[in-house]
């Protein structure tokens, strides 16, 4: 008989890698148009401007179908680690 194990899917798990991947296109994106990255992600969170974020290869519609809570959430997360 095969060993039938249970796969355990850890929403939280999912989401963190989405955010990261996406966080990572939108810092590339913003870099390549010259701009400060990180200047104008942290303007984005404090503010809830989409204006901060470039619509260059779709970084605003990318990193606005994110929870900001959650970005935030994920950098400290990672930060802390």
């Amino acid at each position: 008989m095969k060993d039938e194990k249970t796969i355990l899917f850890n929403l939280e798990e999912v989401e963190e890698k989405e955010t990261k991947k996406v966080l990572k296109e939108v810092y590339q994106s913003l870099k390549e148009r010259g701009y400060n990255p990180s200047n104008q992600i942290v303007g984005y969170l404090i503010s809830g401007d989409p204006g901060y974020i470039s619509s260059y290869q779709e970084a605003r519609s990318k990193i606005q179908q994110l929870d900001r809570a959650k970005i935030v959430e994920v950098l400290l997360s990672n930060f802390m680690k």
